[in-house]
């Protein structure tokens, strides 16, 4: 598959769904997922021109936002938040913030919040015509979350920003049709790079961030052999390198003997645009 193009399962009919990573990684992330009606942003860690830059160059614009969607409150998932929602009421553009009770509390929103939906960690809860249903996942924020998405008949799961891989996460993430996962790093290159040996214990912690190995053995054991597509995203550029996350990918998913197409997100670019 060409990460540059769009990639479409069945291309004889229109696609239905279209889901697509704009950026991943520790300055920004971000994602759009899209059915003919419904536009869901995942995050939004990048500047607005950047956001509106990477949205054009897969054919959509911030306008026509159905709802944002949060997982936590780290700046690299809600950098351009602000921004991006006062850009949208300024446009007559109703698309509500969607975050957890607690993560809308730790954020400082200098007396201008946007307009916000709330729910509780482990909620579902419908926007257009997408079914979200969140999902506590470990990390060293007030309250995060995975999400999974819901329509047309497809299932299109998101796990980043986790310190590993508990039974409650993996129980969401079967029967996903795609799944974002994260292989953040490499334990030897974190090891002996340069981050403060502060940073390292929290990044290797239960509530820091997946390593390659840990995502390995999550394909090797508990991967859902149904998932037809897989994104590894928020590597990190210290401590980590495509080609080590590609090679452990295919190495595990060649043990099971498993077709699963796989891309790696990226900081810099967005991915292809998955189209069913």
């Amino acid at each position: 598959m060409d990460r540059r193009g769009p990639f479409r399962c069945g291309s004889w009919r229109p696609p239905i769904v279209k889901f697509c990573v704009l950026a991943s990684g520790s300055s920004g992330n971000a994602a759009l997922l899209a059915t003919a009606t419904t536009r869901i942003l995942v995050d939004a860690g990048l500047s607005l021109r950047e956001l509106t830059r990477r949205l054009a160059a897969i054919g959509e614009q911030p306008e026509t936002l159905s709802a944002i969607v949060v997982t936590h409150e780290h700046s690299d998932h809600i950098a351009g938040l602000t921004r991006l929602a006062r850009y949208l009421a300024h446009r007559n553009v109703k698309a509500p913030v969607f975050f957890t009770h607690r993560t809308a509390a730790a954020i400082d929103w200098n007396g201008h919040p946007p307009p916000l939906e709330t729910f509780q960690a482990g909620a579902r809860f419908p926007v257009g015509d997408i079914e979200v249903q969140s999902f506590t996942i470990p990390h060293d924020a007030a309250d995060p979350v995975g999400f999974c998405f819901q329509t047309q008949g497809l299932k299109i799961a998101v796990a980043t920003d986790l310190g590993y891989l508990t039974e409650s996460v993996k129980y969401h993430l079967r029967g996903a049709h795609m799944l974002l996962l994260e292989s953040n790093h490499d334990l030897e290159m974190l090891k002996v790079g340069p981050y403060p040996w502060s940073v390292k214990q929290r990044v290797m912690s239960r509530v820091g961030h997946l390593s390659n190995d840990s995502m390995r053995d999550f394909l090797l054991h508990d991967f859902d052999a149904s998932t037809g597509h897989l994104i590894l995203g928020h590597l990190s550029e210290q401590n980590n390198h495509p080609e080590i996350v590609r090679m452990m990918a295919t190495e595990a998913l060649g043990r099971r003997g498993l077709p699963t197409r796989f891309e790696i997100a990226s900081q810099k670019q967005p991915t292809g645009v998955f189209e069913y």
